[in-house]
Formats: C-alpha cells, structure tokens, sequence
C-alpha cells in the first residue's frame, strides 16, 4: 500500500529525487518537533477519553454506525490498518502512556528511595551525602508528582464535577496531600516527609491502570489478529466471466468471487461452486478444516484449503460475521463489572471517610495539645493513608488474570457484569438441538430377525449406503464405522425417490427404506420387529428397514444423538446447585426421552423459535435467575431475554447481537467453566477488596490518635509500612485465581474431561 502511494505521489525524475533530499535535513527537525507535539496530543486525548469514558463509548459506536452507513467512501474494511486502529489502537494506546509514565516514574522515584532517611533506618543501609543531595528527595518527587501524577488529578475533575467522588478523586487527594505537606517540609522541617510514600503511591496506581488496560488491550489483540487476516483485495467474476482484482471494500452483496487454494475468504457469503476444506480455527476455535460444497456459507477471514471455490457474497464491511465480533469486544471493553463499580464505590466513600476523619481529628487534637504542627501532621497521615495503593490493584489484577483464563477456555465475554451473573444462577436452559444433541441423525438402536447378526446387517445396510448423500445414510455409515465394521462391495446403485434405495452385494439384492418402501415391496414385518418399530415411534424416532431378496431381516432407529459431553455437563451443574432446563421444538415424547436419559428437571416441548424467549420468562418469573444456552441461530430472543445469554458457537451473526457470553468452542461443558470462573473471580475481587479497604478499619482510627492516650499511635512510617503489605497480599491473593480447577468431572465409564487451560 505504502509502495504504491510512493510511486503516485513522486514519480520517476531525478529533479523530484533532488528536491526531496534537499528538503529532508531542512525538515528534520520540524519532524521531530512535530512528532514530540503529536505524542503530546495523543496523550491528553487519552486522558480525556479515560476521564469520560461514556462519552468515549458514544464517539466509538457513532463512528461504527457512520462507517457503515458509508460504504465505499474510502473506508476500506480490509485494511488491517484501520482495523487496528479502530478497536485495539484505542486501548494500545492507553496502555503504552500508563506504561510509559510507570517506568519513568519508578525511575525517577529510585533516588527519592535511596535518600528516604526513613528508609535507610528500616533497611540499615546508607548512600554518600554530597552538596545539595538534601535536595534529591523534593526536585525528583515534584518531578514524578507532575509527571506521573498529573493523569490522575485530571481523571478526577469529571467526578468532582458530578459531585460523584471515586477512584480518581482519592488518589488525587492523598497525593496532593502529601506533595504540599512534603514541599512544606522543606520550608518549615517537621519530623517527617511524605516523598517516599508520595512516589511509590503514585507508581503503584499507574501500575494498576496499566495491568488494566493491558489485560483490556489483550482481549482485543486477538481479534485485532483475525482482522488482518482479511485480504485487502478479491478477485471478482465479471459477467464475461473473467476475473478482476478489487479491492475488498468496492465489493457489493451479489457480486461472485473466485477465492482460490490457500486464498483468504475476502467476505461472509455462500459457495456456488467447487469443494474444499476451510479452515475456520480463527473464528470458531475448530482446529479441524471444514468441508465446504455448493450451498455452504464461508465466513470472511477463513483460509481456503485444497480446493477452489466460487463464493456469491451476502455480507461485507460492518455487515460480516468478523465485523460483528469486533462490536462484541468493543462492547465488552467498555463494559464495567459490578466488582469495579464497587470498589470505585468503595473509594467514594473511603474519600468522605479520609475527610471526616481529619476534620475529627484536628478538631480533638487542637482541643488536646493545641494547634500546631503536630495537628497538621496528624491530618495529613489520615488524608494519606485513606488511599490504599491496593485498592487499585484489587480489581485490575484478577480481571486481567479472569480475561487470560476466559480467552485460553473458550469463553469470549461481551459483558463483564455476565460474568459475575453467571455464579448466581439458579437455573440454566439448554437449547436441545446442536446442544445438547449433535444436531445430526444417528442409529439410536437396531433390531434383526433370528439368524441374522447386528454387526452383519449394520455392514450390509452400510453397503446399501455407500453412494448417498442423505443424512440417514452418513448415519448409518458412521455408525458402522464406530464399530470398526468393513462394509462388503456394492454395485447398482439406484436411489428410489421417497422410498430409499437399493443396490447388488453379493449378487443379492438388498433394499434399505422406510415403510414405503415395506409398501411398494409387499414385505411383511415380523412381529418383534413391529414392537421395535412401534417403541421407537413413541420416542419419535425415525425407523428404517434392511430388506435382503424381498425379506425384511433388520430395523434401525434413528434419531438425533446426544452429546456425550453433555452428562458430564448436567451433573456438574446438578453439583452446583443449578437446575437444568431444555427447550425444544420437538415433540413431547423425544423430548422427554432426552431428559430422562440426561437427568434434566423441567422440560419445554413442541415450542416454537418465536415462543422460547417465554419460557425463558416463566422460569424468571418464579423468582430465578435464568441462563439460557443456544446455538444463536433460532435463540435470539431467548438469550436476549435471559439474564445471561450463552451463545455455543461463535459462527454466527445473530450469536453475538444476541448473546452476552460466546463459547467459541461448540461444547456444552464450557458454560460449567463459565460458572466455575465466575464463582472464582467474584469471591477473589470480594477478597481483593476486604484486604485493599479494610486495613484502612485500623489504619485511619490509629493515624488519628484513637489509642493515643494509651501510646500507641500510628506514625506515617509505619501507615505506609501497612499500606505496602495490603498491596502485596491483594497482589498474592489476586495469582491465586490461577489456581483455580475449571476441568469437569470424569463419567462413571471413565470417559476423560476435557483439560482446562491456565491462564498466561
């Protein structure tokens, strides 16, 4: 793209190459001081976007709905640059300030370590003195104090102008306190300075916010990764049938593409023509390559494989499945969990607290020994110590170990709030069809007549098969390969339209069909197999007949085959504590076969796609918190109905409009995982919290002299001596969650779970 926009704008001549490098040393150092400028720039933009985020997330969604009302007005969405930028740019960004300001202010906060006094005591060490080295701790603190604090005090404007105190503003009281007592000091030396403590705060809190918007960003990346993966050009099939190179963003619905071996899919849409496998691993997390033929939908993005395929486009730019998840972590990145809004809430009030405090305690230490600067000192400890640098860690740390865990299993979060909703569930529905069934047919049960055996008339109906392409016969194929049966040679086929077929093996002929075809042969049903028949008819189960010269010798029972994850998965929820519910079109009976085999409590039968989202509303209605799991193709309105919406399958448009939690991978035991880490998370931020806010229970009555009528009285060394011990034990109890066992229960049989993965 670079080379090309070269090539336009200075063409060949050498009184343009002589022109362009006499003017590069003259714009050299305008260049660097433009670039300074921009850094500048993007930076305060960032601060801005930090301190409203709700504006910010209005600017980003306007933006996505201008670019998609303005297709072909030079928005390329293959351009893997405008796709960085768009979604992972923003928190990049974000991400490398805090970085950067982190480092230079630990850096700059190491002589101010060095010649604590305080510090030197504790630690029994002691560095050279020289002329003018009393002046290391105030210049380099004044130093960090604008530079890495300044973030800080402007985030906390917009919550001091909503009357609305949190985070920001306790951060930007405790070290605006400290920076005007320390520089005080200065002037009128009093028994201790605040620089030490004043830095490392102020360390600490861009610490947290970068592990915030790092573990934010690598949400994103990933997605950022799948977007460059969409070409920027595709080959179009004019009506002459030759092709043309265009580039992916003139590409209109209806256009036809020729998406050759090893091509990248260059938008959602339907194979017209050819065969081959695609390998959908980075949208859907499938490893193995799907086998694609004329009338299968691709995805924009995948790689084609062997084959060459001729795709007619049905979506592209904002419209393609790719697109779509991009606004579902977008929407997910400017989610807030409840935990956060806690723990901001926490330092809301932990700021009123700080204040009353002080007011009480210059008001009860001026009536006890009279104002002076032992009062200010007094104050000032309680003001300072209000802000534990642990509770601005407490909630970063185990969401950026909570999202690496989520990412490594499975499990892309649209909403934070789901997360924590899911370990309150009382109970979960599971869509039947492609859930908790393989949504394929399958033989279920066979009968023969006596002489003949079931492995024989399974290879022999196998045989019959081996030409067609309808579901019932891949059924019976794979089922005789389960069973490692070798089925014999077959010749003559023929397909009887609405009756089945028939083939020559071993030079007899043998029939396999449903009761039609029993009709137009005249063959009669023994009576064990008619019992059989009719048996599986109450379970609404398909039957087919294996007919050998004119005698029916075997009956197959087909029907839609459960998962075997899926016992493993309601037994485990059964463990938790969650009851199981299944929703399901069929009928009554099938559905009942299902859940007597699977153990589900409550069933919901013969319900239309357009009714489910009720049921999902009567259990709610009883007073419970309701999950629903479908394949987000006919569970639109369930998932959006249920107070959390678990999409299996990421695959599809409607999965991520509709859903608040996608399990890339097509696996019911995901949402035990779900349930699992939520559980997990919840109780380690709840902790986290306990330990960040409540040492200050002790720390401030003691800083302000509760027990100093009996001696004991907290000194500034001593607070921050407590206020770094709950920042390492948040950060210790925050690993933890590493620890913690998403693998699922083995079945009785022995069969093996399926292993969780750690996180990063």
């Amino acid at each position: 793209m670079d080379d090309h926009k070269d090539t336009n704008e200075n063409p060949p001549g050498g009184e343009h190459q002589q022109d362009d490098s006499s003017h590069q040393h003259e714009h050299g150092e305008q260049d660097e001081s433009d670039a300074e400028s921009d850094e500048q720039r993007v930076e305060q933009e960032l601060l801005e976007e930090e301190a409203h985020p709700a504006a910010e997330s209005e600017t980003v969604l306007d933006e996505q709905h201008e670019h998609a009302g303005h297709e072909g007005e030079g928005h390329d969405h293959g351009s893997h640059e405008s796709h960085g930028e768009g979604h992972g740019g923003m928190h990049e960004g974000h991400e490398q300030m805090f970085r950067r300001r982190f480092f230079v202010s630990t850096l700059l906060s190491i002589p101010v370590l060095l010649y604590s006094e305080m510090l030197q005591e504790w630690l029994g060490f002691s560095v050279p003195a020289f002329p003018g080295s009393e002046w290391i701790n105030p210049v380099f603190a004044v130093i960090v104090f604008a530079y890495g604090g300044m973030p800080f005090l402007q985030m906390a404007v917009p919550e001091l102008k909503d009357r609305s105190p949190g985070m920001m503003t306790l951060i930007s009281m405790a070290i605006t306190v400290a920076f005007v007592y320390s520089l005080a000091s200065v002037v009128f030396p009093t028994q201790s300075a605040f620089f030490w403590e004043l830095v490392t705060l102020i360390d600490i809190m861009l610490l947290g916010h970068w592990i915030e918007m790092r573990s934010v960003r690598r949400a994103s990346s990933a997605v950022d990764e799948l977007a460059k993966l969409m070409p920027d050009t595709a080959e179009r099939i004019t009506d002459g049938g030759d092709t043309e190179e265009v580039p992916v963003s003139e590409l209109s619905e209806g256009d036809l593409v020729l998406v050759r071996p090893g091509a990248s899919v260059p938008a959602d849409g339907v194979v017209e023509e050819g065969d081959s496998d695609v390998n959908e691993s980075m949208i859907t997390g499938e490893s193995k390559p799907v086998s694609k033929d004329p009338g299968d939908e691709v995805i924009g993005g995948t790689i084609n494989g062997d084959g060459s395929l001729r795709v007619r486009v049905g979506a592209t730019g904002e419209e393609t499945t790719l697109a779509g998840i991009m606004r579902l972590v977008e929407e997910a990145q400017q989610s807030k969990s409840k935990t956060q809004v806690l723990a901001d809430r926490a330092a809301g009030w932990l700021f009123y607290v700080a204040l009353a405090a002080a007011v009480v305690t210059a008001i009860a230490w001026t009536l006890a020994v009279s104002f002076d600067a032992t009062v200010i000192e007094r104050v000032v400890t309680v003001l300072v110590i209000a802000c534990p640098h642990a509770l601005g860690l407490a909630i970063p740390l185990v969401v950026a170990i909570n999202t690496s865990l989520a990412a490594r299993n499975g499990m892309l979060v649209r909403d934070r709030i789901a997360m924590e909703e899911a370990r309150n569930l009382d109970a979960i529905i599971f869509d039947k069809t492609g859930t908790l069934t393989e949504g394929e047919h399958g033989v279920v049960d066979m009968a023969t007549v006596e002489g003949v055996e079931e492995d024989d008339a399974l290879a022999l109906a196998a045989a019959v098969e081996s030409d067609s392409e309808h579901m019932i016969a891949r059924a019976i194929r794979e089922a005789a390969d389960e069973q490692d049966l070798t089925a014999p040679d077959a010749t003559d086929f023929e397909a009887i339209k609405g009756r089945g077929v028939r083939a020559n093996v071993d030079g007899n002929e043998v029939y396999v069909g449903g009761p039609n075809l029993l009709t137009q042969l005249d063959s009669e049903i023994p009576d064990h197999l008619r019992r059989f028949a009719d048996e599986a008819g109450q379970n609404a189960q398909t039957v087919v007949y294996l007919v050998r010269e004119g005698e029916l010798i075997a009956a197959f029972a087909m029907a839609d085959v459960i998962r075997e994850e899926s016992f493993r998965v309601v037994d485990t929820l059964h463990d938790l504590g969650i009851e199981v519910a299944m929703l399901t079109g069929d009928s009554q009976d099938v559905a009942n076969a299902v859940a007597d085999e699977l153990g589900i409590d409550t069933v919901f039968a013969e319900v239309l796609p357009e009714d489910k989202d009720e049921k999902v509303q009567e259990l709610q209605d009883q007073g419970k918190l309701v999950g629903m799991v479908g394949d987000g193709v006919n569970d639109a309105p369930a998932l959006t109905r249920a107070d959390v919406g678990i999409a299996i399958g990421s695959g599809t448009d409607v999965a991520v409009q509709s859903a608040d939690v996608i399990l890339v991978q097509n696996n019911p035991m995901d949402v035990v995982r779900l349930v699992k880490l939520s559980k997990a998370s919840y109780r380690k931020m709840q902790e986290n919290i306990v330990w960040a806010a409540g040492y200050n229970v002790f720390a401030i009555p003691l800083a302000a002299g509760v027990l100093a009528p009996i001696g004991i009285l907290l000194s500034p060394a001593v607070g921050a001596l407590l206020m770094s011990l709950s920042t390492v034990i948040v950060a210790i109890n925050a690993q933890l969650l590493r620890r913690v066992d998403l693998s699922i229960p083995e079945l009785p049989s022995g069969t093996p779970a399926t292993d969780a993965q750690p996180a990063d």
